[in-house]
């Protein structure tokens, strides 16, 4: 009946995902003086009076999408969910202080199915200190469904956005990259060979870190102190959700600049590197697209540098550019490589 003839139109996918957020809220015009920043960052920004401001973001996990319950315990589901919101908040340099929790769920699941998932999500509301204040339950045909709205505050001023870079700035990452796709191809190998042989058990002993990172990561709720301990305020800031090379394209987008991103800098843990060699994967490539790192990306001015420089929580990984230079990955070789988003888009057909 829904059936488009048109030829003309245009499919969702060939937009993706940012493309697509851009082209449906190019009209969207601020109407109230206390929108301080809307659509287009990690979070919206809201002012409340003259010393506070509310930061305000919302993601959804869909069943099937973003997660596989044939190997996502829902304890686990529940306590990313609201990571991976909260992770939006620190990227702000706000500390966030309550979630809301709606989700829609098909009559498949038990109540001790949902007291699992809950059991989570107050794990993670009392790790990160945020109260659950309140959200909505559906029905669905199609599965679990989880949303979950976080607020936080910042002080008057102080959030940071990603439109801040300037050229000469460093770029810099915390932790390492990558270990959360390389733990959802272990978990995706295994779910096939259980599918053959149910008998088996798989040993995820040699991968634990990957696993860990991939079905309960943690939100750097560290940075924001230890930048302030460090007298360094980043000039731009984003979380790593959707791989390093599209949150670079971000910042640079937002800031009006180019990049200049090394290889030989990006930082990977053994067991990333020792996985992508068994999987037959560039390490690079997974570090750049892979997703779901949750770490956080930010640039910082250049006198800056000796205040961080032998801080074990962070990698300067290049240099911010003028905008005429482009975005760039300088190999290993030598050889400057233009940088493109192929991270994981949930509005392409990813098969």
């Amino acid at each position: 009946m829904f059936e488009n003839k048109d030829d003309s139109s245009t499919s969702i996918g060939s937009l993706g995902e940012f493309g697509l957020i851009d082209h449906l809220t190019k009209n969207f015009k601020i109407k109230q003086k206390s929108t301080v920043k809307g659509v287009g960052d990690d979070a919206a920004v809201i002012s409340c009076d003259s010393k506070k401001e509310i930061v305000v973001s919302t993601d959804f996990l869909l069943e099937g999408v973003h997660f596989d319950l044939s190997y996502v315990p829902l304890k686990h589901l529940g306590y990313k969910a609201v990571v991976v919101n909260l992770s939006d908040i620190y990227a702000m340099n706000a500390e966030p202080t309550q979630i809301t929790v709606s989700i829609a769920v098909s009559n498949r699941f038990p109540v001790e199915a949902l007291e699992e998932l809950y059991a989570g999500i107050i794990a993670a509301a009392k790790t990160y200190n945020v109260d659950v204040v309140g959200g909505d339950t559906t029905s669905s045909t199609t599965g679990l469904l989880i949303s979950i709205t976080a607020l936080g505050m910042v002080n008057k001023g102080e959030a940071i956005y990603r439109s801040g870079a300037k050229e000469n700035d460093l770029l810099v990452v915390t932790g390492d990259l990558g270990a959360a796709y390389m733990g959802l191809q272990v978990l995706e190998r295994e779910k096939e060979v259980y599918k053959v042989n149910p008998n088996s058990q798989p040993d995820l002993e040699p991968y634990s870190y990957l696993v860990e990172r991939q079905l309960k990561p943690e939100a750097r709720k560290d940075i924001s102190g230890l930048l302030k301990e460090l007298d360094v305020k980043p000039t731009s800031m984003i979380d790593i959700s959707d791989g390093l090379s599209s949150e670079i394209l971000h910042i640079c987008k937002s800031s009006k600049a180019g990049c200049n991103l090394f290889e030989d800098k990006i930082p990977l843990d053994p067991q990333v590197i020792s996985t992508c060699e068994e999987f037959n994967l560039n390490s690079t490539t997974i570090a750049l697209s892979g997703g779901e790192d949750y770490e956080l990306l930010f640039s910082i001015k250049t006198e800056d540098y000796p205040k961080i420089k032998a801080n074990p929580n962070l990698t300067i990984i290049g240099h911010i550019t003028d905008e005429k230079e482009g975005i760039h990955l300088i190999s290993r070789a030598g050889t400057k490589i233009p940088l493109v988003a192929r991270g994981w888009n949930a509005l392409k057909d990813n098969g």
